[in-house]
């Protein structure tokens, strides 16, 4: 695991200049940083009207006390529990894989924080709207680099620092509470006919790797994707204890597969369908609970289950609960 972790911070890359690379302008009025494009925004340095194209900026701003004024979605409909529903009362701006520009211009930012692989092919539109900022949201030490940046943009970097270091020292005590010698087979997937599942750098699946989860997809390769297509037959050769997939809806046809039901944690009916915070992961408020709900799921005799709303609640302050 400590190989593990150290592979991960010399493989930081663009992520780690997010920090160091936001400084205020001469005029004090604009910042200027370096996203994960490697390209240079300028911001304004207090930015009141923030559109989040994916949950990261939403959970990021909620958790520092301010409301985006525009979000997408995952699941149309379903506002997520991990952020108490809050993007209710935000202007909604479509799926994050598919925003709706007009709506986005429509609800006038002075910031667009979005998902770099959903937004890239678009990003002069949306520089056009307002000042857009692109994240990978992909890894677990992105989640860090990530949540310092975007707390130093939103004009609160002490926070960010200490939302990070809180994460960190509740991993490593959820860590050493883990039963030893226990290494339960796990798997976090898109449910499909061909599941989609992730390997071990991408957020969710670390944190479940840190506390003794034994990855099946395991590692990425050398600047490969973060998941990959996993077959039912490949998944019943390394035969995972414990599945987490992620709940997009009544469309489970990965169940149809006769040999769904071959595989022990299917047997043992340790699949658990999880919500949006398993996908949109790099945030603060969704990396605690994910821990939370992992430790549960891996170990139910140690760890308690997770009620997520009053999880969120304790991260999110209770002037924006309202």
């Amino acid at each position: 695991m400590t190989r593990y972790v150290h592979k991960f911070f010399s493989a930081l890359g663009l992520s780690a200049m997010l920090v160091a690379g936001a400084a205020q302008a001469d005029d004090g009025k604009k910042v200027s940083v370096v996203d994960d494009r490697g390209v240079t925004v300028e911001v304004p340095a207090q930015p009141k009207r923030l559109a989040s194209i994916s949950y990261f900026a939403d959970d990021v701003a909620l958790a520092l006390g301010i409301k985006p004024v525009a979000s997408t979605y995952m699941t149309k409909g379903r506002e997520p529990e991990f952020l108490l529903g809050r993007t209710s009362g935000m202007k909604q701006i479509g799926q994050r894989a598919k925003p709706n520009l007009e709506l986005l211009s429509e609800a006038k930012p002075d910031l667009i924080v979005a998902i770099r692989r959903y937004t890239v092919g678009n990003a002069a539109q949306l520089q056009n709207i307002a000042p857009y900022v692109a994240y990978n949201m992909e890894l677990l030490e992105e989640s860090y680099s990530e949540t310092a940046a975007l707390s130093k943009l939103l004009g609160q970097p002490e926070r960010g620092e200490q939302l990070n270091a809180e994460f960190r020292k509740h991993l490593a005590e959820f860590a050493a509470k883990a039963p030893k010698g226990v290494h339960p087979r796990f798997l976090i997937m898109w449910g499909g006919a061909t599941p989609f599942a992730f390997h071990t750098e991408n957020t969710s699946a670390s944190i479940v790797a840190a506390i003794g989860g034994d990855n099946v997809p395991g590692p990425k390769t050398p600047g490969g994707e973060f998941g990959i297509d996993l077959s039912l037959e490949t998944m019943l050769e390394k035969d995972p204890e414990v599945i987490f997939v992620y709940d997009s809806g009544p469309d489970r046809p990965h169940e149809s597969n006769p040999i769904w039901s071959q595989l022990s944690a299917v047997k043992n009916n340790r699949v658990f369908y999880v919500g949006d915070q398993w996908v949109e992961t790099n945030g603060p408020i969704a990396r605690e609970i994910v821990l939370r709900e992992a430790a549960h799921y891996l170990y139910p005799d140690t760890f308690p289950a997770v009620d997520v709303k009053a999880e969120a609640a304790k991260l999110i302050p209770a002037e924006l609960q309202n």
